[in-house]
């Protein structure tokens, strides 16, 4: 599981959106914390933090301060930063001290969900180690970029790619396009096209499964499970 702190200075909103961590599959809220002092403090006492949400306007100092302040305690945590702070010279400054990713609120889950399963898919990556030719630093470079919703191209619906979605989330384990046509009512057709096109985007994960003959099977698991 991936531990986040979740830090915001409205304690209605911190709940809210560790609420939309816990509906998202990999992660789970370690923490919260409402001011700058109580999430140096949090970080200090947690067994493990891989991810910090991070707010900016906090009632003693400044999220980016927050962020200065870890670095210097030697903490290499993740932030996304998640805030209503949508100058240029706030973001800049977010992308210099190393911020994954920036959300403007107020946001809906989807965008917070999107946000955390790019991350996964960059942790992923990177949890390979080893060294990396040119394609394997384009996909680290490229991966937070899926938390963007892909442009689907022409021809694609919306609520069709949704579906395929929601039925590879819930899954137990990795689904053939006929399990997930007879999940959402889809052709085994549209099905394989829809997961092909979630494959290429980085949102879910080829695997084959080997029989005793003949061509192995296509089962596709959501990425945040792989």
């Amino acid at each position: 599981m991936i531990e986040v702190l979740v830090v915001d200075d409205d304690t209605r909103v911190a709940r809210v959106n560790a609420a939309y961590v816990g509906k998202v599959p990999g992660f789970h809220v370690a923490g919260e914390a409402h001011s700058a002092a109580e999430a140096l403090s949090r970080m200090e006492a947690l067994p493990r933090v891989d991810l910090v949400l991070m707010d900016h306007y906090l009632p003693d100092d400044t999220g980016l301060a927050v962020v200065q302040e870890m670095r210097r305690r030697g903490h290499q945590t993740d932030v996304i930063m998640v805030t209503a702070a949508r100058d240029i010279s706030t973001v800049q400054a977010a992308m210099r001290q190393g911020a994954l990713q920036y959300l403007v609120k107020p946001f809906a889950f989807a965008g917070l969900r999107a946000k955390l399963e790019a991350y996964a898919a960059l942790r992923r990556t990177l949890d390979g180690g080893g060294e990396a030719e040119q394609p394997d630093v384009d996909r680290i470079f490229g991966a937070l970029s899926a938390a963007a919703e892909p442009d689907l191209p022409k021809g694609h619906s919306p609520s069709t790619a949704e579906l395929v979605r929601r039925a590879l989330v819930n899954a137990e384990g990795p689904l053939s396009a006929q399990e997930i046509a007879d999940e959402t009512g889809l052709s085994r057709q549209t099905a394989q096209r829809y997961l092909k096109l979630l494959e290429r985007t980085g949102r879910a994960r080829l695997t084959l499964k080997y029989g005793d003959a003949g061509r192995p099977e296509h089962r596709y698991v959501w990425a945040t499970r792989v």
